[in-house]
């Protein structure tokens, strides 16, 4: 598989693996609109020459709309290999250039979001510490930060204090969210027009910055959902979905 980079030179006409669809579309525009705000700071959006989910895109930690403190390394914003270009070696290809990049670059290691468990939205877990990947922290309810480090004398990352057990002085539904995944420019709408429907104590934050981001509640900070200031989800919901939420969580 050839191996393609978006660039603020290319990105009109390549598509945007997570969300592929007519340039027109919300989903595409805001992805593309966060994208060019961050090649500047490193970013890279490195994808396959296919028409699917066959990406992974990093940039370096300083930089991460991520609560975490990991000066010197490379973090993963997401990694995604799905449906038929699973089992391939897809996923390793574009690892490797990953970490090959980040050692040129003068990099500490890699760092991402993941979990004990595999959630959705993160990267699988299981692959990742079978790639070498270690364990540098946790938060509640079941986040790590996992880091593959090029070198034993590298220190490692770890989450702000504030995420560790996540919490905020707030009742009701508290959704926080940004434009780095095109998902939310579909499906945040959708969600804030049924809690308008029902009636229900529902606030929505746009994260709009990095500074915002690495001072978040949660360690996972594009999509997550709290209740009566407890974190509940970081999946980004349909109507069906956040109905069925409200309703367990309600009952």
């Amino acid at each position: 598989m050839e191996l393609i980079r978006v660039t603020s030179e290319n990105i009109e006409k390549e598509h945007i693996c997570c969300a592929i669809s007519k340039e027109s579309d919300p989903q595409v525009v805001s992805k593309k609109a966060w994208l060019r705000e961050r090649f500047d700071e490193g970013l890279v959006f490195l994808k396959g020459n296919v028409r699917g989910k066959c990406f992974i895109e990093y940039l370096p930690a300083e930089y991460a709309w991520a609560p975490i403190e990991a000066e010197g390394y490379m973090y993963i914003d997401c990694f995604w290999v799905s449906g038929q270009f699973k089992g391939h070696g897809n996923a390793n290809l574009l690892l490797d250039e990953c970490i090959r990049d980040s050692k040129e670059k003068g990099r500490k290691g890699l760092c991402v979001l993941s979990s004990a468990k595999k959630m959705s939205f993160l990267s699988d877990p299981d692959y990742l510490k079978h790639k070498g990947f270690q364990t540098a922290d946790t938060a509640e309810p079941s986040f790590e930060l996992l880091y593959l480090p090029f070198d034993t004398e590298s220190p490692k990352p770890n989450f702000k204090p504030q995420v560790k057990n996540p919490h905020i002085d707030e009742t009701g539904f508290v959704l926080y969210w940004t434009n780095q995944c095109p998902f939310n420019a579909k499906y945040v709408p959708l969600v804030e027009e049924a809690a308008r429907a029902q009636k229900l104590p529902f606030r929505s934050v746009l994260i709009d910055s990095r500074e915002k981001a690495q001072n978040a509640p949660a360690a996972v900070t594009t999509y997550a959902v709290f209740y009566n200031g407890s974190f509940v989800s970081n999946e980004i919901l349909s109507v069906p979905k956040f109905e069925k939420l409200v309703k367990k969580l309600t009952e």
